[in-house]
C-alpha cells in the first residue's frame, strides 16, 4: 500500500458517559477523547503512540504506521484534522506479509530521522531512518527480556529517554521474573514493576510507555477479564519509585489501550492513549466483544505546581494593538477587533474596505454548517464576491504560524483560493476551526499556509449565530457550495470604525 491521506469520521466521547460533568480519574484530568471510525481503510489495530513535532505517531498489529494530525485548542483534544498512513517494511523494503512478521507493538522516536519499532510473536526492534523506508536491524539488551516469551508477549513498550537510556517492557507482570529492562551506557538493569491492585487480580501487565525530559517515564498498564473487559492504569516511574496516577474501569470510558504518548509544553505535561480495536471495531461487528479506536487525552495534575491566580488577577498575556469595527446588518450589529499589530497586512485591507465604503450594501450569502457539538458549528461567510466595482489588488499571506493567531470561536478570517490570492471576502468562524490553521508539514499549499486570520468577534456573536441559522436554499450553489447558500443573503447595510465608547470600543481617553 502506499501512502494514504485519509480525512477521519470522528466523535467525541466523555470521560464518564454517565456523568458528562467528571473531569479527572486520580491525578488524570480529561482533556477530551475521540472515536475514530474505522472507515475503508480500516484503520485500527494501533498498538504503539509516541508524540513528535505536533503529531501522534502510531503503529499496528497488522504492519503499518500512522501519524494523526491532533485539532486542539487551549490544551484540549477536539477532533484529528488528518490521517496518513502506510506500511512497515522489512530490510529488503518489502511490505511485512503475515501476523507472525507485522505484528508492530511500540514506536519510539531515536535520533532525528530515526525510529524504532518493537514486534512480538517474532521478538525484535527494527529502526527506520524513514517510516517509508526498509528496516535494519536493532540489537538492544531489551532481546534478552523476551527470549522464550510466549508469541504475543513481546516488547509491548519501548522507548527512547532523552540521555540516550531506553525503557522496555514485556506484557506480563506475574511476579515471577523481572517484566522491564532499562538500557544505558552503563548496562542493562532489569528490574519487576508490578502493576497496581486494581488490575493485578486481573493479570494486568504494561502495554506501552512514554517518557519526558527530566526522564521520568509513565507507563500504561491494561488488564481484561472475560465478561468484565478492560480496567486501564497509568504509573508514574521514577528514580525514586513508582506512583499510580488514575485507573480508568466502570463507569468511565474504557477499552482496549496499548498505546501511551507523552507531551511537554507550557510547563504541562499531557498523556494521549490510543486503544487498539483488534480490528473487530463495533461500527461494523455488533457482538458483545466488539472494540473501538480510542484516542483520549488527559492532563497530569502537578501537586507541585503554583496555584492557580484568582479570578480578577490581572490578564498576563501581552495586549496587542486593535483597531474595533462594527458591521451593522439586517439582523444587528457585529463588532470585531481588527489585529492591526499580529496581522497588519490582512487587518489593514479590511480597514480599507470599511474606510472606502467597499462593504456597504454587500451580504453575508454562505453558512457552512457542521454537525458537531458544541452547535451552532461551522462558519458564515461574506463580503464583496469578486465584484469588479468593489474588489482591490490581492494581498500578502499571513499565515497563523507567523501571526500567532487561530481560528478559534469568533475569529475572522480571509476566504482565499490559494496564498496569496486574498480579495474582498472573508469568513466568520462559529466554534474553534482550527484545522483551517496553518499545517507546516502538509504537503498542499493551502493547508501547509492555511488561511489568514486577522480579527475576532468581540460583541454580537448572537447576530452571527442567528444569520448561519438562517434558511439555507438546496439548490443554489455549486460544487462544494451547493448546500451552503442562504435563501435570502444576509445585507451589510454599513461597515465602519467604532466610536470611543461603542459597545466593544475602548473607552474615549
Amino acid at each position: 500500500m502506499a501512502e494514504e491521506d485519509i480525512y477521519p469520521i470522528t466523535a467525541a466521547i466523555a470521560l464518564d458517559q454517565g456523568d458528562a460533568s467528571r473531569e479527572a480519574v486520580g491525578r488524570l484530568i480529561y482533556r477530551g477523547g475521540l472515536s475514530i471510525d474505522p472507515g475503508e481503510a480500516r484503520i485500527g489495530g494501533l498498538s504503539g503512540l509516541t508524540f513528535h513535532e505536533g503529531r501522534l505517531y502510531a503503529v499496528s498489529d497488522d504492519g503499518r504506521w500512522f501519524i494523526l494530525a491532533p485539532d486542539e485548542l487551549d490544551g484540549k483534544l477536539l477532533d484529528l484534522t488528518g490521517i496518513t498512513m502506510g506500511d512497515l517494511r522489512d530490510a529488503r523494503g518489502r511490505k511485512l506479509k503475515d501476523k507472525d512478521e507485522a505484528d508492530a507493538e511500540a514506536i519510539a522516536g531515536g535520533a532525528p530521522g530515526d525510529w524504532l519499532v518493537s514486534f512480538e510473536r517474532q521478538h525484535r526492534v527494527w529502526r527506520y531512518e524513514s517510516l517509508h523506508g526498509a528496516a535494519s536491524p536493532f540489537p538492544t539488551d531489551a532481546d534478552d527480556l523476551v527470549a522464550g516469551a510466549e508469541p504475543n508477549k513481546g516488547l509491548e513498550s519501548f522507548e527512547t529517554l532523552p540521555s540516550g537510556a531506553m525503557l522496555a517492557c514485556g506484557e506480563w507482570a506475574d511476579g515471577a521474573r523481572d517484566n522491564c529492562v532499562r538500557i544505558s551506557d552503563a548496562g542493562a538493569v532489569p528490574f519487576a514493576l508490578a502493576a497496581p491492585p486494581a488490575l493485578a487480580e486481573h493479570g494486568g501487565a504494561p502495554v506501552d510507555a512514554a517518557c519526558v525530559s527530566n526522564e521520568t517515564c509513565y507507563v500504561l498498564f491494561r488488564s481484561y477479564r472475560p465478561g468484565y473487559g478492560n480496567r486501564i492504569a497509568v504509573v508514574e516511574l521514577t528514580q525514586e519509585g513508582s506512583e499510580t496516577l488514575g485507573v480508568i474501569d466502570a463507569p468511565l470510558t474504557r477499552d482496549n489501550f496499548e498505546g501511551l504518548a507523552v507531551r511537554e509544553q507550557y510547563g504541562k505535561t499531557w498523556l494521549y492513549l490510543v486503544s487498539d480495536d483488534n480490528f473487530r471495531n463495533c461500527a461494523y461487528d455488533d457482538s458483545p466483544t466488539c472494540q473501538r479506536t480510542l484516542l483520549m487525552k488527559f492532563e497530569i495534575d502537578d501537586p507541585k505546581a503554583m496555584p492557580p491566580p484568582p479570578p480578577d488577577a490581572p490578564e498576563p498575556d501581552p495586549q496587542y494593538e486593535t483597531v474595533p469595527v462594527v458591521l451593522e446588518t439586517q439582523m444587528g450589529a457585529i463588532t470585531i477587533a481588527l489585529e492591526t499589530e499580529r496581522a497588519p497586512i490582512t487587518a489593514a485591507n479590511f480597514l480599507r474596505y470599511v474606510e472606502e465604503g467597499r462593504f456597504d450594501g454587500t451580504v453575508f450569502y454562505r453558512a457552512m454548517r457542521l454537525e458537531r457539538e458544541p452547535q451552532p458549528n461551522g462558519l458564515l461567510q461574506g463580503g464583496t464576491q469578486f465584484d469588479p466595482e468593489r474588489i482591490l489588488p490581492p494581498i500578502g499571506h499571513e499565515p497563523t504560524s507567523e501571526t500567532g493567531l487561530s481560528h478559534t470561536n469568533g475569529a475572522l478570517s480571509m476566504a482565499m483560493g490559494e496564498p496569496g490570492s486574498a480579495t474582498g471576502d472573508f469568513s466568520i468562524m462559529l466554534q474553534d476551526q482550527t484545522g483551517l490553521d496553518a499545517q507546516l508539514d502538509a504537503q498542499e499549499a493551502v493547508w501547509r499556509n492555511g488561511y489568514a486570520v486577522f480579527g475576532y468577534v468581540i460583541d454580537g456573536m448572537d447576530v452571527v449565530a442567528a444569520i448561519h441559522g438562517s434558511p439555507i436554499d438546496p439548490e443554489k450553489g455549486e460544487g462544494f457550495m451547493k448546500g451552503q447558500l442562504l435563501a435570502e443573503p444576509v445585507k451589510i447595510i454599513e461597515a465602519r470604525r467604532a466610536q470611543p465608547g461603542e459597545t466593544g470600543a475602548p473607552p474615549a481617553p
